[in-house]
């Protein structure tokens, strides 16, 4: 096999041969590598000088650099102490210089304090002698005319006084006598004749309304089982039921008057019927509405066919019905609108007015009352934004607004119809208060009456329409009465809220004593 063995021969000698080159190759790598080390190194040690040298000569520089720099700060600080040194120099001279001034004006000032202290010392002499004269001279005149000083004052001062208060007393009196000549007989005409031409009925309700029942048993069935008629017809209409011990009636209350004449008619209907259901209630209350309805129609046309106001509105129309179930102080509302509207046209017509106007604004002036449970606001808004609605003429928008004085009227139409509600609000039997409220107004009637001087008693008669004052003979006057009568009726003016006037009597005493001995 000499073949394989001179492969293998050649393959051992070739390995031999590569490890040779290869540790050839690591030695020469090697030797290479530490020269390259050591140059290098040698190279590192001549930058390191280089910088070591470049370092002291930049610390030389930097020396030199700051040696300068002091040098120049100091030199600029000693210049600025010298300018200091000669602005302080300078000021001081002006100080002393002022203290000098000083010390001069407080010279004068002394000289003249002290002239003054003596022109003082004068004055406080002449000022005693001046005294000692008048108090002489008082004595004297009080010698000669048999006065203090005090009863003197008192003297003169009660009979200006009474001089005065009488000449008051007396121009009051002739202002009010012609005032009354020149007015008084011509608006009373005019009024009165105004009040007898219309013949308007007193409608007074109340805010409830009451059924009639024809037995005790009738109020089980309107309640019915487990209470759901009474439900359905509260629901349906809106009202309140109030069933009590009272024998056979039943209170309807609401704060509508329309759905109070609903439910009443509704229950009326029921009672007649006698069959009472769910089913039944709600046709009877459907039929009553529309009954309700068809009456608010026909009182609303009737109220415009009484006042010959044409030109309304349908709804207007409407809302005027509505007021027949609406009442105030117990007054009807719509019976009073109808009231003011003749009431301001007669007089539109004594005065030559426009009574066209007056009458239209006198039968809407309360118009808001139709539906002021339902809209928020008083009544004069509301009726204002109504008649704006329904494009209404400003002079009746504008009476409307005025006729509680919500504004200043500055047409002849809203004073007439401010006229016109106070006349038909005032007259006897018209309305009724609350019984608290009355009681409370003649009370505080008196209370005013007796707030002012020399007031022995006070009462108020006629249902408040009058009031009688008894005054102190000996603190009051017969001429301080006409004023003390002034002021009392100006302070109820001020104070109270009442329909027509309060006529102020004011009673004085006249007494003449003697002893028979």
């Amino acid at each position: 096999m000499p073949g394989i063995e001179w492969i293998i021969g050649t393959v051992v000698l070739l390995v031999i041969v590569a490890i040779a080159a290869f540790l050839l190759g690591v030695l020469y790598r090697k030797k290479v590598s530490e020269r390259e080390i050591s140059s290098a190194e040698e190279e590192a040690k001549r930058i390191i000088n280089e910088s070591i040298k470049s370092a002291e000569s930049k610390k030389r520089e930097a020396l030199l650099e700051a040696k300068e720099e002091i040098h120049k700060n100091r030199t600029e600080y000693e210049r600025e102490v010298k300018e200091r040194r000669a602005e302080l120099q300078k000021q001081e001279r002006r100080l002393q210089q002022k203290e000098e001034n000083i010390d001069k004006k407080s010279d004068i000032l002394e000289k003249k304090t002290e002239t003054l202290n003596r022109k003082l010392t004068e004055a406080d002499a002449h000022q005693e002698e001046i005294k000692q004269i008048k108090r002489s001279q008082l004595e004297m005149l009080e010698k000669i005319s048999g006065y203090s000083v005090e009863d003197a004052k008192q003297y003169l001062i009660s009979s200006v006084e009474t001089e005065v208060t009488h000449e008051m007393a007396m121009k009051v009196k002739e202002i009010e006598a012609r005032a009354k000549d020149e007015a008084d007989a011509t608006a009373r005409e005019i009024i009165a004749l105004a009040i007898q031409r219309c013949a308007a009925d007193h409608a007074s309700e109340i805010t409830v309304s009451v059924v009639p029942l024809p037995n005790d048993e009738m109020k089980g069935r309107i309640i019915g089982r487990e209470g759901r008629n009474i439900r359905s017809i509260e629901t349906l209409t809106g009202c309140d039921l109030i069933i009590d011990d009272t024998p056979e009636t039943i209170t309807v209350s609401s704060f509508d008057p329309v759905r109070r004449e609903i439910a009443r008619l509704a229950l009326e209907k029921l009672i007649a019927d006698g069959r009472i259901h769910p089913a039944r209630i709600e046709e009877m209350v459907a039929k009553a509405q529309k009954e309700v309805n068809a009456v608010i129609k026909a009182e609303g046309e009737r109220a415009v066919f009484e006042t010959n106001v044409q030109g309304l509105h349908s709804d207007l129309i409407k809302l005027l019905g509505r007021q027949k179930y609406r009442t105030s102080y117990g007054q009807n509302v719509l019976s009073h609108s109808i009231e003011v509207s003749h009431i301001a046209g007669l007089l539109a017509s004594e005065l030559g007015a426009d009574v066209t106007i007056a009458k239209r604004a006198g039968l809407l002036h309360d118009i808001g009352k139709s539906i002021d449970h339902e809209v928020d606001g008083s009544h004069v808004s509301i009726g204002v934004d109504i008649a704006k609605k329904y494009k209404e003429l400003p002079d009746v928008v504008h009476a409307i607004e005025a006729h509680h004085n919500d504004v200043e009227p500055h047409t002849i139409v809203a004073c007439l119809v401010q006229a016109a509600d106070a006349i038909s609000a005032a007259r006897p039997g018209a309305r009724r208060e609350n019984i608290e409220n009355y009681v409370k107004r003649l009370e505080k009637l008196e209370e005013i009456c007796k707030s002012f001087p020399g007031i022995d008693s006070a009462y108020a008669i006629q249902a408040g329409r009058e009031i009688r004052v008894m005054v102190k003979p000996e603190e009051v006057s017969e001429d301080q009465m006409i004023l003390l009568a002034r002021d009392i009726a100006k302070d109820i003016e001020g104070q109270l809220t009442y329909p027509g006037q309060v006529k102020v009597h004011v009673l004085r005493e006249t007494k003449a004593v003697e002893y028979a001995k």
